[in-house]
C-alpha cells in the first residue's frame, strides 16, 4: 500500500523537488501552494511519470481558515497522511531592526511560524489517531545562528528549531517521528523572493561558489523518511562545501 505525503510550498524549489522524488519512490502526494497553475502543471508532470495519485490544494498557508477548509476537503483515503513536509517558508528583505519593513516581518512570521502551526494542528491529530506518521520541518542554518540584517527571518527559523524540538516531545507517546532539516545556502527562488524580485541581486548571493540544490534537500528528506520504524533522525544541518557558517563562505573555490 502506497504512503501518502503532504508537502507545503510544493510549487517550486525544495517542495517541488521533494514531490518529484517522493513520487518516483511510490508516494501518493498532496501538494499545497498558492500558485494554482504551477500546482496543476506539477500534478500533470508527476502523473505522467509515476503511477501515483496526486491531489492539489490551492490555499494561502497564512490563513487558518483556508488551511482547515483545504484539509477537511480531502477524500477519506487521503486523510491517512504518513508524511508531512512543512516546507513553505520565505525570507523578505534584509535590513537592520530599526529600518525593517513591517509588512515583510508579518509575511515571514505568518508564513514561517503560523503557517507551519496551522498545518501541523490539522495533521498531527490525524497521525495520532492512526498511531503512525512523520513530520519533517524545513528549518534553516538561520535557525541555528543569526547574521547581520537577518533579524526577523532568523527569529522565525529559530522558532521552527524550537517547535521541532517540542513537537518531538509532544509526539513521542504516539510513535510519531519529528525531524528538522536545516539547510544552508540552497539555489532556489529564496533570494529572488527576499530581494522582492531583483534577480540580478539574488544571483550574486551564489556567485563564485556551488550552493546546495533543491534536489540535495529532497534526497535528505527521502532518506530520513525511509529509516526503519525504530529510527528517528531529530535534526540535520546541511551546508554546501563552501559554507561553514551563515556568513563564513569561500568563493571561487
Amino acid at each position: 500500500m502506497k504512503k501518502n505525503a503532504l508537502i507545503s510550498g510544493a510549487t517550486a524549489g525544495i517542495g517541488k523537488a521533494t514531490a518529484l522524488l517522493l513520487s518516483k519512490n511510490g508516494y501518493n502526494l498532496i501538494l499545497t501552494g498558492r500558485r494554482k497553475e504551477r500546482l496543476d502543471k506539477l500534478k500533470i508532470e508527476i502523473e505522467s511519470q509515476s503511477k501515483v495519485k496526486v491531489i492539489c490544494l490551492n490555499f494561502d498557508i497564512r490563513s487558518n481558515n483556508e488551511v482547515c477548509k483545504a484539509i477537511d476537503s480531502l477524500p477519506q483515503d487521503f486523510k491517512k497522511i504518513d508524511l508531512l513536509v512543512n516546507n513553505a517558508g520565505l525570507a523578505m528583505g534584509l535590513s537592520t531592526i530599526q529600518s525593517g519593513d513591517l509588512e515583510d516581518w508579518e509575511t515571514m512570521i505568518d508564513t514561517n511560524i503560523k503557517g507551519l502551526l496551522y498545518l501541523t494542528l490539522k495533521i498531527a491529530p490525524l497521525m495520532i489517531e492512526q498511531k503512525t506518521g512523520h513530520i519533517i520541518n524545513i528549518g534553516s542554518i538561520a535557525g541555528k545562528e543569526v547574521y547581520p540584517n537577518g533579524n526577523v527571518y532568523c527569529a522565525t527559523k529559530h522558532a521552527v528549531d524550537a517547535l521541532s524540538k517540542s513537537m518531538r516531545i509532544d509526539m513521542l507517546p504516539y510513535g510519531i517521528k519529528v525531524t528538522q532539516i536545516a539547510p544552508g545556502m540552497v539555489d532556489t527562488e529564496f533570494s529572488t523572493v527576499r530581494f522582492h524580485g531583483d534577480k540580478e541581486k539574488a544571483d550574486k548571493v551564489y556567485e563564485g561558489l556551488t550552493p546546495l540544490y533543491a534536489e540535495d534537500i529532497a534526497e535528505i528528506i527521502l532518506f530520513v523518511a525511509n529509516r526503519p520504524k525504530h529510527v528517528n533522525i531529530n535534526d540535520i544541518l546541511v551546508t554546501p562545501l563552501a559554507q561553514a557558517t551563515a556568513t563564513n563562505l569561500v568563493r571561487n573555490c
